[in-house]
């Protein structure tokens, strides 16, 4: 058998660790699933150096508000049903440190983060625009929210954290971290754009890196087609942006 194109493989995997962690140290099992045990379970199935992924899982964690103590624990569990008694001290490191990262980004960021997306949610939006409306007192505010609408009815909960995970990885390497964003939930995700921008430009780019990252991880059943790309000029006061994103905002 071909591990490495063979996607039920590690899907296999992926529902024994889960069942192993959730039967003995996840607290909440509605929560557990992230893109990132994929990617961690192919490295383990095809022999890839399982750093990168361990990290990428730690920060997920981390983002989710899951104590290093919970997420350790979950990792061992992985290791527990390929047969090994424990993980290599480079992943079990690995892990930890993008643990680390997470916890220091949301005490930096004061919100909390989308644990999906990895993106902050709409308050802290809301905050960054009150300093951009603060900043911009003396004179003409020109400013943008670019809009993202992937919202393709009802899909599972495995599909929609793997497209929310697709989307903000999207935004963010498009627009950068210098752009305040967020996702405002059922799909649907906003960025702050500035008046030098070139948003023609950062539409397409973000048009094609969504259809990219979306077929990566396979998830285009559950994504809108064609994606919603909008632009919204932001109204006078932050009051009234405010009331904007609350209108777009899903429940």
């Amino acid at each position: 058998m071909n591990i490495g194109l063979d996607s039920a493989v590690p899907a296999a995997l992926r529902d024994r660790w889960r069942d192993e962690s959730v039967a003995s140290v996840w607290l909440r099992p509605a929560d557990w699933y992230h893109p990132a045990v994929d990617a961690l379970a192919l490295a383990l199935l095809t022999g890839q150096d399982a750093a990168a992924p361990a990290e990428q899982l730690g920060r997920a964690r981390g983002y989710d508000g899951v104590g290093v103590g919970e997420t350790i624990d979950d990792l061992a569990c992985l290791y527990r049903t390929t047969g090994q008694p424990e993980p290599p001290r480079a992943v079990l490191r690995a892990l930890c440190e993008g643990w680390a990262d997470a916890q220091a980004g949301a005490v930096a960021f004061g919100t909390s983060l989308d644990p999906e997306s990895g993106l902050p949610t709409q308050q802290y939006l809301a905050v960054r625009l009150a300093e951009a409306y603060h900043d911009a007192r003396d004179a003409d505010f020109d400013h943008h929210l670019v809009l993202v609408d992937v919202a393709n009815g009802y899909v599972d909960p495995f599909a929609r954290a793997a497209r929310s995970a697709a989307v903000g990885a999207a935004m963010t390497s498009t627009f950068g971290h210098g752009h305040p964003m967020a996702t405002l939930g059922g799909g649907v995700f906003a960025v702050l754009s500035r008046p030098q921008d070139d948003l023609g430009t950062h539409l397409d780019d973000l048009h094609a890196e969504i259809g990219r990252r979306v077929a990566t991880l396979d998830v285009g059943h559950a994504t809108r087609r064609p994606v919603r790309v909008w632009v919204e000029l932001l109204p006078s006061t932050h009051e009234q942006a405010v009331e904007t994103l609350a209108r777009i905002a899903r429940p």
